[in-house]
């Protein structure tokens, strides 16, 4: 008999609206030190400049003023795993667009100014069970909150990357959505238990096909902190190069990540 689905991973809607904004908040603070030569500085995203992902930071609030004026769909076609590998397809829209962005608002505190207000005031009027239609498919509003946590952490980690000594703080609790999700998508991408994969203190999945581990300690183990498994997830760090600077520990026959990586896209 296979094993039973795992339930999915439930979030606290409160909880998770209140840890995006948290992080958004975190972020503009920082943003608002920053000096025209660091705004100019590249990032590790390509031919972003610094300017370029504070405006895409923005997007990651937008993003849900623009889909709740979109139709409803009918009915939920996605779970909220598939939007990590959704992204990808989206690349040259969203490099696009904060091109656009960065040129246009030459006043970047008064731009998320703006987003965080848009993005309270559009929660406060729907339910959280309001269907998006994202680019994974159908989602309700409170999963696609989760994914907003997801963008801020991430680019969070881009931003403090780009500017040394910048050291833009993480919410505990967009640190544990962030890790937690991208954790689940492992699981979904490469389902099975022979490996045990830890992110302390936030997460714990089993995955990859193999012999299932009952009790004791697993035969395959994989172990790393929040902010290196991020990296890994979004692609910002190889498996190999994690695995030589002992950034991850990685145990077991099956305890090779590296086919399954990253997940973002």
């Amino acid at each position: 008999m296979p094993p039973a689905r795992k339930r999915p991973r439930s979030y606290d809607p409160a909880k998770t609206r209140a840890a995006v904004l948290a992080q958004f908040g975190n972020v503009r603070t920082a943003v608002g030190a920053l000096t025209p030569e660091q705004l100019a500085a590249p990032t590790r995203l390509g031919d972003w400049t610094v300017r370029e992902l504070v405006a895409h930071i923005g997007v990651a609030l937008l993003a849900v003023d623009r889909l709740l004026d979109e139709p409803e769909p009918a009915r939920q076609d996605a779970r909220l795993t598939d939007w990590l590998s959704a992204i990808g397809a989206d690349a040259g829209a969203i490099a696009g667009t904060a091109h656009r962005l960065a040129a246009g608002h030459p006043d970047l505190d008064a731009y998320l100014a703006d987003a965080e207000r848009r993005f309270t005031a559009r929660l406060d009027a729907h339910p959280s069970g309001r269907l998006l239609p994202t680019s994974a498919g159908a989602l309700p509003l409170t999963d696609y909150v989760v994914t907003r946590a997801v963008e801020l952490v991430v680019h969070t980690d881009d931003l403090n990357a780009a500017v040394p000594g910048l050291d833009v703080p993480y919410d505990r609790q967009a640190l544990a959505t962030c890790v937690r999700l991208l954790a689940d998508a492992l699981a979904a991408k490469a389902p099975g238990g022979s490996t045990e994969v830890r992110v302390p203190p936030f997460a714990v999945v089993q995955c990859v096909e193999g012999p299932r581990h009952t009790r004791g300690t697993p035969p395959n183990v994989v172990e790393t902190d929040p902010l290196t498994w991020i990296r890994l997830a979004g692609g910002r760090l190889s498996w190999p190069d994690a695995v030589a600077s002992a950034e991850v520990s990685a145990g077991g026959e099956r305890a090779d990540l590296g086919p399954y990586l990253p997940l973002l896209g």
